[in-house]
């Protein structure tokens, strides 16, 4: 995967770098790829389709509806690795297994990422308004990622691993979303992640001993 610049996602990326709403900060990230392999890409590549297809041999499940059976299809095999090498790229000092990454796969529609944005960006979008004379944030979006991937031919992807397979865990987030944005014409995907995360934790407010006295005892002097 090559990492794509692209001026349309900028304004968006530098608003959603660190949105301050008290106790706590909404961050974001919209990176373009190209689907091209670069660099150790072709070793996990190979690597992820070994993994698959050595699943797919020691499994008896043949229910159409089952994952497995949507792993059959090489054209979701190869789907499915270039989100996992998207992944990678955007975390690569975290291992994604491509059997347990599947399952944390949903396929959306703008309308169900729409609504999961509303909800969850409701304040951001707000502070966005007010910085931008009004203009909508989803708006903006849209017309960012449309000139980039052409939103109409896309299928859109999102991302919800349990807890041991989410990198924003370790950054102590308190809700995270990742969304792909995938055009197979242009071979190209454009990532979204966002997430939030508490300033209390942050600042040290659990950790940094703000409720000890002076000899760090913080139950001095009452009757327990």
């Amino acid at each position: 995967m090559k990492y794509m610049e692209c001026v349309p996602l900028d304004r968006i990326n530098d608003f959603l770098s660190h949105v301050n709403l008290g106790e706590r900060t909404v961050e974001g990230c919209l990176e373009a790829y190209s689907c091209k392999h670069s660099g150790s890409d072709k070793k996990l590549s190979f690597s992820l389709e070994s993994e698959i297809l050595d699943h797919l041999g020691k499994s008896s499940d043949t229910d159409s509806s089952s994952p497995i059976e949507y792993l059959l299809s090489k054209s979701s095999r190869k789907t499915l690795i270039y989100l996992l090498l998207t992944l990678h790229h955007m975390y690569p000092d975290f291992g994604f297994s491509a059997i347990r990454a599947q399952e944390s796969f949903t396929e959306e529609s703008w309308d169900s990422f729409k609504q999961i944005f509303d909800v969850y960006m409701f304040e951001v979008s707000k502070e966005w308004a007010e910085e931008n004379e009004g203009s909508s944030l989803v708006e903006t979006l849209y017309k960012a990622l449309d000139e980039v991937v052409k939103l109409a031919e896309c299928e859109i992807y999102s991302y919800n691993p349990e807890a041991e397979a989410d990198p924003f865990v370790e950054k102590g987030a308190i809700w995270s979303y990742n969304f792909f944005f995938y055009n197979r014409k242009l071979k190209r995907i454009v990532s979204f992640c966002f997430c939030c995360l508490s300033n209390l934790v942050s600042e040290g407010f659990f950790y940094d001993g703000s409720f000890q006295d002076e000899d760090g005892e913080i139950f001095d002097g009452m009757d327990i």
